[in-house]
């Protein structure tokens, strides 16, 4: 009698699997569900109830009795929420561009080559991870003030143009390319930086992405270093807006709940439009090349 194979006793198992233990996990499953994306769902509750529904009744209820999009439409009245919005998205498309070519540039040599000294520089560039923003903050500020950057957006763009933790997750991925990709396009003529970018850059379109998510979501919320660096208003910042939403409108909390749902939505699309880009290929994305 031939032993299974492991797929053959992964499914075998799958199907031994009492319908009691499906109905349990999927149940536990909905649970956390719920618990997770209640209090998303209270926040799109609140922007949405009438201006003479009161929301603080007791018992709570989650449905609006009277809906309106009343809020929605005074946030963009009365408010630049528009200059925002823009100020946020070229600030976090800047800060993903600028992350992609500086870690990958930085990575690609502390993963290939060979020099003395290469661990060290590694390392140091790890240890960054575990320093607190707040201890370089006041440095950062004096140097943008040196530079003549305060209230200006490159002040937000350059000190997120590349991270420790992008260049630790893309040296990660390239050590897993095959060496072979890259001596064969050595072997067709290509220059080292064109091994890393016909090579190593479509190698690693996963890991890319996921970092552009990190990149975008870190930069969009950021609240504490754009309230350090920036006094103008016209230069605010999603995250800088609310807060003045909410001591502007003497914390009318169903703006301010319409300004969050304003905010989480380009955070959705984006990740929904690029979830199916994570995971990599069985093959290899170089090898389709």
């Amino acid at each position: 009698m031939h032993p299974l194979k492991p797929a053959e006793q992964v499914k075998r198992a799958d199907l031994a699997r009492s319908p009691l233990a499906t109905g349990l996990q999927l149940g536990l499953l909905l649970v956390l569900a719920l618990l997770v994306l209640l209090p998303l769902l209270w926040l799109v509750s609140t922007s949405l109830k009438g201006p003479g529904e009161d929301i603080f009744t007791s018992p709570p209820a989650l449905l609006p009795q009277q809906p309106s999009l009343a809020a929605y439409g005074q946030l963009f009245a009365a408010n630049p929420m528009a200059t925002y919005l823009f100020n946020s998205t070229i600030v976090s498309a800047l800060a993903v561009g600028a992350n992609l070519l500086f870690c990958s540039l930085a990575a690609y040599p502390l993963a290939r080559l060979q020099f003395r000294g290469r661990g060290l520089v590694f390392g140091l560039i790890v240890a960054t991870i575990l320093i607190p923003f707040q201890v370089v903050m006041i440095p950062l500020y004096l140097l943008m003030v040196q530079l003549g950057l305060r209230n200006s957006l490159w002040a937000l763009i350059l000190p997120q143009a590349a991270t420790a933790f992008g260049i630790f997750l893309l040296r990660q991925s390239f050590l897993g390319v095959p060496v072979e990709l890259e001596e064969a396009a050595r072997i067709d003529g290509c220059s080292p930086l064109g091994e890393w970018w016909n090579v190593m850059i479509p190698a690693v379109t996963s890991d890319l992405i996921t970092l552009a998510m990190f990149v975008f979501i870190g930069s969009w919320s950021d609240f504490l270093w754009p309230l350090i660096i920036i006094d103008d208003p016209k230069l605010f910042t999603l995250p800088l807006g609310l807060q003045q939403l909410a001591s502007s409108f003497s914390l009318d909390w169903r703006l301010v709940a319409a300004g969050s749902v304003v905010s989480i939505i380009p955070v959705l699309v984006l990740f929904i439009l690029l979830q199916r880009f994570i995971l990599p290929s069985a093959s290899g994305d170089a090898v389709k090349g």
